[in-house]
């Protein structure tokens, strides 16, 4: 059960908390009940909308409030977010009055017409919110990468399976024409026997807002509720450096680009390769190079090579040649590259070909976004479910600790363990404060 802590200080941005609002935070009964008992199983809106609370409205919380706005099934009830400029914001593009913008996620799952969350949290907050709000009988939309961890992702797979949500994973290539295009060839041996999967992520951090990493201790903005931002992770000094995008840089919170777009291109190894159910075997990450100063210390270049139990080899490598960022499968008779919009491939022949009707179809969603929605109305599945992306991120995991260890790995993708290597296996969740740990 997770434990949500009994910190009364963050209150919503609008009004002190009302009494039963409070009497919630304290005794957190949604979080232990399951969603049936709440009567939440697949509920609607009177008029028919999903009503939908967004949780975390920065960059990419915002991207995702313009999207599932654009969706004429959806009514956006409530955005939350530490940083009251960023809920100020998202409010006024949502039509909300002050009444529906919080600082707490508690409160926002303590509303009864909340029906899903879109999560945009920093990693270090997605397993709390997601487990929670699955507890609570939402429905999710959560950013990449499922967990902060190997742990924590597998105990969002967990709540969501018990509590019959539907999840629906930020990544989006698996809703994109050509990605899936790319996978059914490979997937159907149009390139051959597919023998090693080449994928190319950034170089170099790409550092927002005018910082470098190396400023000092500065004072917390007023707008800005930091202690809430922390949640789980240590206590540390405030810098803007810190927070927000720039959090991916920094090792505690996040591993670099091994998942902020490993989540992406590894995803779609996995399903070009389909290996959705499983994980490779073994890892090794050299060449990782980490800056000397400052707080972003997460490894910025490397080179990763992966193998699976079918001997099946991926190669992960940071490069500043971005024609190579993206995923590109390999095999014995040609190789085939996507990228978003991109395809292409070593002969016109491959591309050109026509899917047989006894061809592997791949699960075909056409927008990301209408397909979450698609499935909380249907109760169906969706592009990427809790266990698939599980998967993809466990792949990048595997990959970050072999990066801080600095040795090989082996893993049983069964037991979601290192074989012999106890170190290793004390990294499979990373630390949380005792106020918010999962078990």
């Amino acid at each position: 059960m997770i434990n949500i802590g009994n910190d009364l200080r963050f209150f919503p941005m609008h009004t002190p908390a009302s009494p039963n609002r409070r009497q919630f935070l304290r005794t957190a009964v949604p979080f232990i009940v399951s969603a049936a008992t709440l009567g939440r199983a697949g509920a609607v809106s009177p008029n028919g909308k999903i009503r939908i609370a967004c949780i975390g409205v920065g960059g990419q919380g915002t991207s995702n409030l313009r999207a599932l706005m654009g969706d004429e099934r959806v009514q956006i009830v409530a955005v939350c977010d530490a940083d009251a400029q960023h809920a100020e914001a998202a409010a006024k593009l949502a039509g909300l009055s002050k009444g529906d913008v919080y600082r707490d996620f508690r409160e926002v799952l303590a509303r009864s017409d909340v029906d899903a969350v879109m999560n945009a949290t920093p990693d270090h907050w997605h397993s709390n919110v997601a487990i929670a709000a699955a507890k609570a009988g939402k429905d999710l939309y959560s950013e990449k990468p499922l967990g902060a961890s190997i742990v924590e992702g597998r105990a969002i797979c967990r709540a969501v399976e018990e509590n019959k949500r539907v999840l629906q994973c930020g990544t989006w290539r698996r809703s994109g024409m050509k990605v899936r295009m790319a996978c059914e060839r490979v997937r159907n041996g149009y390139i051959g026997e597919l023998k090693e999967i080449e994928i190319g992520v950034p170089g170099k951090f790409a550092i927002r807002g005018g910082v470098t990493g190396l400023e000092a201790t500065q004072p917390v903005p007023a707008h800005f509720d930091y202690a809430m931002w922390l949640g789980p992770a240590a206590e540390k000094p405030y810098t803007a450096a810190r927070c927000h995008f720039n959090f991916r840089w920094i090792e505690e919170y996040a591993p670099g680009y091994i998942t902020d777009w490993g989540a992406h291109f590894l995803d779609v190894a996995q399903w070009g390769a389909g290996m959705d159910e499983t994980t490779p075997t073994e890892v090794s990450a050299t060449e990782v190079k980490r800056r000397d100063t400052g707080i972003y210390d997460a490894a910025e270049s490397f080179r990763i090579e992966y193998r699976y139990a079918n001997g099946v080899r991926v190669v992960m490598l940071s490069t500043d040649d971005k024609t190579k960022w993206g995923t590109k499968f390999i095999g014995s008779e040609g190789w085939i590259y996507t990228e978003a919009e991109v395809l292409k491939a070593s002969s016109d022949d491959i591309l050109r070909v026509k899917l047989k009707d006894s061809d592997v179809k791949l699960y075909e969603s056409k927008h990301h976004h209408r397909n979450f929605i698609d499935a909380v109305l249907s109760r169906g599945r969706t592009a990427a479910t809790a266990e698939i992306a599980q998967r993809a991120a466990t792949t990048c995991h595997i990959g970050a600790i072999s990066a801080v260890l600095n040795r090989p790995l082996k893993f049983d993708p069964k037991a979601e363990r290192f074989e012999g290597d106890e170190q290793a296996n004390q990294m499979l969740l990373r630390p949380m404060r005792e106020a918010w740990k999962i078990a």
